[in-house]
């Protein structure tokens, strides 16, 4: 099972301080993030895509090329590709370079965002949201399969004999999750394609999650790809831990009224009650994300949101740490007992690629074995 952090990258004035860091002390701040986590032996580092204040990382790609140099093992992701307002086909090439440089170390989280005024700045509509998700992500899936593409849609010129370039890395395309939060379109493109279902887990209670999860797991067996137990399930939540529960509701009770992403809305206690938010001692963090696979079943993702609402990156260093040497640990080794064999791993560059080949010499021996008349 695959671990990590994601981050959304707002831009926010700590409301201890009223300081605020400037764009480019935000921007340096989540490399350092990354660094960290792959020195406290997370698998996965994910950054959000958003195109206004108060967020800063537009760039998705140019943020992970940096990281990719500088670290040896941690898979870069993305917490939301905008796979409605971004072309196809400038995905396909940003992702396949990406690829490439990374040495295989990238895959994607497809999303809408949440935002409506990006659509008109890219000039899309946002009420052709989901049937943007849907053939964008068709095209996109032809591009990285297919050497020479034609393709006419509604939604843009079409395309006639192209080859997008690079080709993704031993002609494998980086896997794919389809982040939704509430729309069930998505979790049936995911499963449609047998890609993974993404699941942000941050904001609905635990029954909204379930029905999510398992309307993807139905899904994809439905579509022929295993078992609703095969399928590749990701989950987010967020976090803040000291060792004394006290001491970190109230160190983070600021922080949470003043986030951009649910604060202003309801207190701490209501909003831990009634959705995963953990904010306690390193065992409580274990004991409620150990609860997700009994309404989400065995999955094989889970990220952490740890550096928003004005939090000093001093703070978010100090939660990885907590977060790399207490309680990932316990979750990787809690996680293992009692999940079938069946269930997969997360899938790889690495881990695919294997399988192509294993596939590859099960062909060659078929072909080879004299068939009876």
């Amino acid at each position: 099972m695959q671990f990590g952090i994601f981050t959304v990258g707002d831009l926010t004035a700590d409301p201890i301080t009223g300081l605020a860091v400037s764009e480019h002390e935000r921007l340096k701040a989540m490399t350092t993030i990354a660094l960290k986590a792959e020195e406290v032996g997370l698998d996965v580092f994910a950054t959000g895509e958003h195109h206004n204040p108060p967020f800063v990382p537009s760039s998705p790609t140019t943020m992970l090329g940096w990281i990719a140099a500088r670290t040896e093992r941690l898979i870069l992701s993305t917490a939301t590709t905008l796979i409605t307002t971004n072309d196809p086909v400038k995905i396909a090439e940003d992702y396949a370079m990406l690829q490439h440089l990374a040495d295989g170390r990238v895959d994607l989280v497809m999303g809408r965002g949440n935002t409506g005024p990006v659509y008109p700045w890219f000039g899309k509509d946002i009420r052709q949201g989901i049937p943007l998700a849907v053939e964008n992500y068709a095209l996109l899936h032809k591009l990285w399969r297919e050497e020479v593409v034609n393709f006419a849609g509604k939604f843009r010129t079409p395309l006639q004999e192209f080859t997008a370039t690079p080709r993704p890395l031993d002609d494998i395309p980086p896997f794919v999750w389809h982040g939704s939060i509430r729309s069930p379109e998505i979790a049936e493109q995911a499963a449609y394609y047998g890609d993974g279902f993404f699941h942000n887990n941050i904001f609905w209670p635990k029954e909204h999650t379930q029905k999510m999860v398992q309307l993807y797991r139905r899904r994809f067996a439905h579509h022929g790809h295993g078992t609703p137990e095969q399928a590749i399930v990701g989950l987010g939540g967020q976090v803040f831990m000291r060792a004394n529960s006290q001491d970190a509701v109230r160190e983070f009770r600021p922080y949470f009224d003043n986030a951009p992403v649910y604060g202003h809305g309801p207190s701490l206690e209501e909003f831990s009650a009634e959705t995963p938010l953990t904010v306690g001692s390193p065992q409580q963090v274990i004991e409620k994300t150990l609860s997700f696979r009994e309404y989400a079943g065995d999955y094989q993702r889970q990220l952490f949101l740890m550096d928003h609402a004005g939090l000093p990156l001093k703070t978010v260093l100090e939660q990885l740490d907590i977060l790399g040497e207490e309680v990932v640990p316990v979750l990787r080794r809690e996680f293992a007992i009692g999940r079938p064999a069946e269930v997969p791993d997360a899938p790889t560059h690495a881990s695919l690629l294997a399988e192509r080949e294993a596939q590859s010499v099960v062909r060659l021996a078929e072909s080879a074995t004299p068939q009876s008349s």
